[in-house]
Protein backbone atom coordinates (compact mmCIF):
# COMPACT_ATOMS: atom_id res chain seq x y z
CA UNK A 1 0.00 0.00 0.00
CA UNK A 2 1.33 3.40 -0.97
CA UNK A 3 0.82 6.51 1.07
CA UNK A 4 0.28 10.12 0.05
CA UNK A 5 2.92 12.81 0.39
CA UNK A 6 3.67 13.63 4.04
CA UNK A 7 2.47 17.16 3.32
CA UNK A 8 -1.11 15.82 3.20
CA UNK A 9 -1.04 14.20 6.65
CA UNK A 10 2.03 15.37 8.61
CA UNK A 11 0.49 18.66 9.87
CA UNK A 12 -2.55 16.76 11.19
CA UNK A 13 -0.23 14.16 12.74
CA UNK A 14 1.79 16.78 14.62
CA UNK A 15 -1.29 18.69 15.79
CA UNK A 16 -2.77 15.41 17.03
CA UNK A 17 0.37 14.70 19.05
CA UNK A 18 0.17 18.18 20.60
CA UNK A 19 -3.52 17.77 21.50
CA UNK A 20 -3.20 14.31 23.03
CA UNK A 21 0.12 15.06 24.70
CA UNK A 22 -1.22 18.33 26.09
CA UNK A 23 -4.31 16.63 27.53
CA UNK A 24 -2.42 15.72 30.72
CA UNK A 25 -1.63 19.40 31.26
CA UNK A 26 -5.30 20.28 30.77
CA UNK A 27 -6.34 17.57 33.25
CA UNK A 28 -4.05 19.16 35.83
CA UNK A 29 -5.66 22.55 35.28
CA UNK A 30 -9.14 21.05 35.49
CA UNK A 31 -8.31 19.51 38.85
CA UNK A 32 -7.71 22.99 40.30
CA UNK A 33 -11.51 23.30 40.60
CA UNK A 34 -13.07 19.97 39.68
CA UNK A 35 -13.04 16.48 41.13
CA UNK A 36 -11.64 13.65 38.97
CA UNK A 37 -15.22 12.64 38.15
CA UNK A 38 -16.01 16.27 37.30
CA UNK A 39 -13.08 16.39 34.87
CA UNK A 40 -14.17 13.16 33.18
CA UNK A 41 -17.80 14.27 32.92
CA UNK A 42 -16.92 17.72 31.57
CA UNK A 43 -14.67 16.47 28.79
CA UNK A 44 -17.21 13.81 27.83
CA UNK A 45 -20.09 16.30 27.71
CA UNK A 46 -18.12 18.77 25.59
CA UNK A 47 -16.83 15.93 23.42
CA UNK A 48 -20.42 14.73 22.98
CA UNK A 49 -21.61 18.17 21.88
CA UNK A 50 -18.68 18.41 19.45
CA UNK A 51 -19.34 14.97 17.94
CA UNK A 52 -23.07 15.69 17.59
CA UNK A 53 -22.22 18.85 15.64
CA UNK A 54 -19.77 16.93 13.45
CA UNK A 55 -22.36 14.18 12.92
CA UNK A 56 -24.95 16.76 11.87
CA UNK A 57 -22.57 18.53 9.47
CA UNK A 58 -21.43 15.25 7.89
CA UNK A 59 -24.97 13.78 8.04
CA UNK A 60 -23.70 10.73 9.87
CA UNK A 61 -26.50 8.81 11.61
CA UNK A 62 -26.19 7.46 15.13
CA UNK A 63 -25.39 3.80 15.68
CA UNK A 64 -28.30 1.32 15.37
CA UNK A 65 -29.93 0.17 18.61
CA UNK A 66 -28.43 -3.35 18.41
CA UNK A 67 -24.91 -1.90 18.81
CA UNK A 68 -25.51 0.25 21.88
CA UNK A 69 -24.64 -2.52 24.35
CA UNK A 70 -21.14 -3.19 22.88
CA UNK A 71 -20.67 0.58 22.58
CA UNK A 72 -21.62 0.91 26.27
CA UNK A 73 -19.00 -1.70 27.20
CA UNK A 74 -16.40 -0.09 24.94
CA UNK A 75 -17.07 3.32 26.51
CA UNK A 76 -16.33 1.89 29.97
CA UNK A 77 -12.87 0.85 28.75
CA UNK A 78 -12.09 3.77 26.41
CA UNK A 79 -13.61 6.89 27.98
CA UNK A 80 -15.41 7.13 31.34
CA UNK A 81 -13.35 4.85 33.59
CA UNK A 82 -9.83 5.51 32.20
CA UNK A 83 -10.45 9.26 31.97
CA UNK A 84 -11.59 9.23 35.59
CA UNK A 85 -8.55 7.15 36.59
CA UNK A 86 -6.09 9.45 34.82
CA UNK A 87 -7.68 12.45 36.54
CA UNK A 88 -7.53 10.66 39.89
CA UNK A 89 -3.93 9.65 39.22
CA UNK A 90 -2.88 13.23 38.49
CA UNK A 91 -4.02 14.22 41.97
CA UNK A 92 -0.99 12.24 43.20
CA UNK A 93 1.58 12.37 40.38
CA UNK A 94 2.77 14.91 37.83
CA UNK A 95 1.18 15.33 34.42
CA UNK A 96 4.52 14.35 32.88
CA UNK A 97 4.59 10.95 34.60
CA UNK A 98 0.94 10.35 33.64
CA UNK A 99 1.80 11.12 30.02
CA UNK A 100 4.78 8.77 30.08
CA UNK A 101 2.67 5.94 31.51
CA UNK A 102 0.10 6.58 28.78
CA UNK A 103 2.88 5.94 26.28
CA UNK A 104 2.80 2.27 27.33
CA UNK A 105 -0.72 1.87 25.87
CA UNK A 106 0.55 0.05 22.73
CA UNK A 107 2.24 -2.51 25.01
CA UNK A 108 -0.97 -3.12 26.94
CA UNK A 109 -2.85 -3.41 23.65
CA UNK A 110 -0.43 -6.06 22.44
CA UNK A 111 -0.77 -8.03 25.68
CA UNK A 112 -4.56 -7.92 25.40
CA UNK A 113 -4.45 -9.01 21.75
CA UNK A 114 -2.20 -11.95 22.59
CA UNK A 115 -4.68 -13.01 25.28
CA UNK A 116 -7.89 -12.32 23.34
CA UNK A 117 -6.66 -13.70 20.02
CA UNK A 118 -4.72 -16.94 20.69
CA UNK A 119 -3.99 -17.35 16.99
CA UNK A 120 -1.58 -14.40 17.25
CA UNK A 121 1.38 -16.24 18.71
CA UNK A 122 3.89 -14.39 20.92
CA UNK A 123 6.96 -14.21 18.66
CA UNK A 124 10.45 -13.59 20.01
CA UNK A 125 10.33 -10.01 18.70
CA UNK A 126 7.10 -9.33 20.57
CA UNK A 127 8.40 -10.82 23.80
CA UNK A 128 11.63 -8.80 23.56
CA UNK A 129 9.61 -5.64 22.96
CA UNK A 130 7.34 -6.36 25.92
CA UNK A 131 10.39 -6.97 28.11
CA UNK A 132 11.99 -3.67 27.10
CA UNK A 133 8.73 -1.82 27.65
CA UNK A 134 8.19 -3.39 31.08
CA UNK A 135 11.72 -2.40 32.09
CA UNK A 136 10.93 1.12 30.92
CA UNK A 137 7.87 1.29 33.17
CA UNK A 138 9.99 0.20 36.14
CA UNK A 139 12.52 2.93 35.33
CA UNK A 140 9.77 5.55 35.10
CA UNK A 141 8.43 4.42 38.48
CA UNK A 142 11.93 4.58 39.98
CA UNK A 143 11.31 1.38 41.94
CA UNK A 144 14.86 1.40 43.38
CA UNK A 145 14.30 4.60 45.35
CA UNK A 146 10.97 3.80 46.97
CA UNK A 147 7.77 5.78 46.58
CA UNK A 148 5.13 7.15 48.90
CA UNK A 149 1.73 5.55 49.13
CA UNK A 150 0.07 8.43 47.28
CA UNK A 151 2.52 8.18 44.41
CA UNK A 152 1.97 4.46 44.07
CA UNK A 153 -1.78 5.09 44.16
CA UNK A 154 -1.58 7.65 41.36
CA UNK A 155 0.67 5.52 39.17
CA UNK A 156 -1.48 2.47 39.83
CA UNK A 157 -4.58 4.33 38.67
CA UNK A 158 -2.86 5.33 35.43
CA UNK A 159 -1.61 1.78 34.81
CA UNK A 160 -5.14 0.43 35.29
CA UNK A 161 -6.36 3.07 32.83
CA UNK A 162 -3.98 2.02 30.06
CA UNK A 163 -4.77 -1.63 30.80
CA UNK A 164 -8.41 -0.82 30.01
CA UNK A 165 -7.29 0.94 26.84
CA UNK A 166 -5.37 -2.19 25.89
CA UNK A 167 -8.39 -4.45 26.41
CA UNK A 168 -10.69 -2.07 24.55
CA UNK A 169 -8.91 -2.30 21.19
CA UNK A 170 -9.36 -6.05 20.64
CA UNK A 171 -12.88 -5.80 22.06
CA UNK A 172 -13.83 -3.04 19.61
CA UNK A 173 -12.20 -4.93 16.75
CA UNK A 174 -14.16 -8.07 17.57
CA UNK A 175 -17.57 -6.51 18.26
CA UNK A 176 -17.69 -3.20 16.39
CA UNK A 177 -15.11 -2.79 13.62
CA UNK A 178 -14.00 -6.29 12.58
CA UNK A 179 -14.79 -9.99 12.75
CA UNK A 180 -17.88 -11.97 11.84
CA UNK A 181 -20.26 -10.00 14.08
CA UNK A 182 -18.81 -6.60 13.28
CA UNK A 183 -20.88 -3.69 12.06
CA UNK A 184 -20.26 -1.24 9.26
CA UNK A 185 -20.40 1.54 11.81
CA UNK A 186 -18.76 4.74 10.51
CA UNK A 187 -15.93 6.03 12.73
CA UNK A 188 -17.84 9.26 13.46
CA UNK A 189 -20.88 7.29 14.63
CA UNK A 190 -18.66 5.12 16.84
CA UNK A 191 -16.97 8.17 18.36
CA UNK A 192 -20.34 9.81 19.00
CA UNK A 193 -21.67 6.65 20.63
CA UNK A 194 -18.64 6.47 22.90
CA UNK A 195 -19.22 10.08 24.01
CA UNK A 196 -22.92 9.42 24.70
CA UNK A 197 -22.34 6.30 26.77
CA UNK A 198 -19.25 7.66 28.51
CA UNK A 199 -21.12 10.78 29.61
CA UNK A 200 -24.00 8.72 31.01
CA UNK A 201 -21.52 6.50 32.88
CA UNK A 202 -19.92 9.47 34.66
CA UNK A 203 -23.22 10.67 36.13
CA UNK A 204 -23.14 8.12 39.01
CA UNK A 205 -19.47 8.94 39.67
CA UNK A 206 -20.26 12.63 40.01
CA UNK A 207 -23.30 11.84 42.17
CA UNK A 208 -21.05 9.97 44.62
CA UNK A 209 -17.84 12.04 44.56
CA UNK A 210 -19.14 15.48 43.57
CA UNK A 211 -18.45 17.70 40.57
CA UNK A 212 -16.26 20.46 42.02
CA UNK A 213 -14.26 20.90 45.21
CA UNK A 214 -13.83 24.69 45.00
CA UNK A 215 -15.17 27.68 43.05
CA UNK A 216 -14.66 26.98 39.36
CA UNK A 217 -11.74 28.97 37.92
CA UNK A 218 -11.52 30.26 34.35
CA UNK A 219 -8.39 28.17 33.78
CA UNK A 220 -10.35 25.01 34.58
CA UNK A 221 -13.13 26.02 32.19
CA UNK A 222 -10.65 26.65 29.36
CA UNK A 223 -8.91 23.36 30.12
CA UNK A 224 -12.21 21.44 29.88
CA UNK A 225 -13.05 23.15 26.59
CA UNK A 226 -9.67 22.07 25.22
CA UNK A 227 -10.08 18.50 26.50
CA UNK A 228 -13.63 18.15 25.23
CA UNK A 229 -13.63 20.00 21.93
CA UNK A 230 -10.06 19.33 20.83
CA UNK A 231 -9.17 16.07 22.57
CA UNK A 232 -12.50 14.29 22.15
CA UNK A 233 -13.80 15.90 18.96
CA UNK A 234 -11.30 17.50 16.61
CA UNK A 235 -8.65 14.89 17.45
CA UNK A 236 -10.84 12.15 15.95
CA UNK A 237 -11.06 14.08 12.67
CA UNK A 238 -7.31 14.57 12.59
CA UNK A 239 -6.71 10.89 13.35
CA UNK A 240 -9.04 9.84 10.53
CA UNK A 241 -7.15 12.12 8.13
CA UNK A 242 -3.80 10.63 9.08
CA UNK A 243 -5.14 7.08 8.63
CA UNK A 244 -6.69 7.98 5.27
CA UNK A 245 -3.62 9.61 3.74
CA UNK A 246 -0.88 7.51 5.36
CA UNK A 247 -1.77 4.17 6.99
CA UNK A 248 -2.94 2.75 10.29
CA UNK A 249 0.60 1.86 11.42
CA UNK A 250 1.83 5.41 10.90
CA UNK A 251 -1.23 6.79 12.67
CA UNK A 252 -0.59 4.54 15.69
CA UNK A 253 2.91 5.96 16.18
CA UNK A 254 1.45 9.28 17.36
CA UNK A 255 1.25 7.68 20.82
CA UNK A 256 5.06 7.70 20.86
CA UNK A 257 5.12 11.51 20.68
CA UNK A 258 2.51 12.21 23.35
CA UNK A 259 4.83 11.41 26.31
CA UNK A 260 7.37 13.90 24.94
CA UNK A 261 4.71 16.60 24.67
CA UNK A 262 3.43 15.78 28.17
CA UNK A 263 6.92 16.05 29.69
CA UNK A 264 7.67 19.38 27.98
CA UNK A 265 4.26 20.83 28.92
CA UNK A 266 4.63 19.71 32.53
CA UNK A 267 8.12 21.17 32.86
CA UNK A 268 7.48 24.46 31.05
CA UNK A 269 3.86 25.27 31.94
CA UNK A 270 3.52 23.64 35.37
CA UNK A 271 7.13 23.87 36.55
CA UNK A 272 7.10 20.14 37.32
CA UNK A 273 10.37 18.55 38.38
CA UNK A 274 11.56 15.96 35.85
CA UNK A 275 13.91 13.28 37.20
CA UNK A 276 16.40 11.64 34.84
CA UNK A 277 14.64 8.27 35.10
CA UNK A 278 11.33 9.57 33.72
CA UNK A 279 12.44 10.51 30.18
CA UNK A 280 14.87 7.57 30.07
CA UNK A 281 12.11 5.18 31.11
CA UNK A 282 9.74 6.80 28.64
CA UNK A 283 12.24 6.23 25.85
CA UNK A 284 12.48 2.55 26.82
CA UNK A 285 8.69 2.27 26.80
CA UNK A 286 8.52 3.73 23.29
CA UNK A 287 11.38 1.53 22.09
CA UNK A 288 9.75 -1.56 23.54
CA UNK A 289 6.37 -0.78 21.98
CA UNK A 290 7.93 -0.08 18.58
CA UNK A 291 9.94 -3.33 18.76
CA UNK A 292 6.94 -5.41 19.83
CA UNK A 293 4.79 -4.02 17.01
CA UNK A 294 7.51 -4.63 14.42
CA UNK A 295 7.72 -0.96 13.49
CA UNK A 296 11.50 -0.80 13.70
CA UNK A 297 12.10 -3.84 11.51
CA UNK A 298 9.51 -2.65 8.98
CA UNK A 299 11.11 0.80 8.83
CA UNK A 300 14.57 -0.70 8.29
CA UNK A 301 13.22 -3.09 5.68
CA UNK A 302 11.54 -0.26 3.83
CA UNK A 303 14.77 1.76 3.72
CA UNK A 304 16.81 -0.96 1.99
Amino acid sequence: MTTSSPRTWLPAYLILALIWGGSFYFIKLGLLSLTPAGVAMSRLFLGLVTMLVISAVTRTPLAPRRLWLPIFIAALMMTSVPWFLFSFGEEHISSAVAGIINGATPLMTLVAILIAFPEEKPTRQRMVGLGIGFAGILVVLGVWQGLGGGTWLGMGACVIAISLYGISFPYVRRHLTGGATASTLPPIALATGLMVMGFLQTIPLVAVTGYAHSPIQSSSVLAMLALGILGSGIAYMLNFRVIRFSDATTASTVTYLTPLVAVIAGAVLLDEHISWNQPVGGLLVVLGAATAQGLLSSRFAGSR
